[in-house]
């Protein structure tokens, strides 16, 4: 299992642009995903879940990935996220 910490710095938050960008990574990769915020955890494969949770700017997020690729997964996570200026 791998944990990582996140700071959110998108004006918006997790919006539907990049709550779409994590969930498509998510979504390319066979391991649990999970994304907490304030003591709420969502699957990070879920559109409805992620947006579910309205993340702002300068919220601290937890990803924690589980299975045979995790740091694989984590990686392509944490690049898309910061290409798209999530984090």
């Amino acid at each position: 299992m791998v944990k990582k910490t996140f700071t959110i710095i998108d004006q918006s938050g997790i919006h539907a642009r990049p709550a779409t960008v994590l969930v498509n990574i998510a979504s390319k990769f066979d391991a649990e995903m999970n994304l907490e915020y304030n003591g709420k955890t969502v699957n990070l494969k879920s559109i409805m879940g992620v947006m579910s949770l309205g993340v702002p700017k300068d919220a601290e997020i937890h990803i924690t990935v589980e299975g045979s690729r995790a740091e694989e997964a984590i990686t392509a996570l944490e690049d898309a996220a910061r290409k798209a200026g999530i984090v």
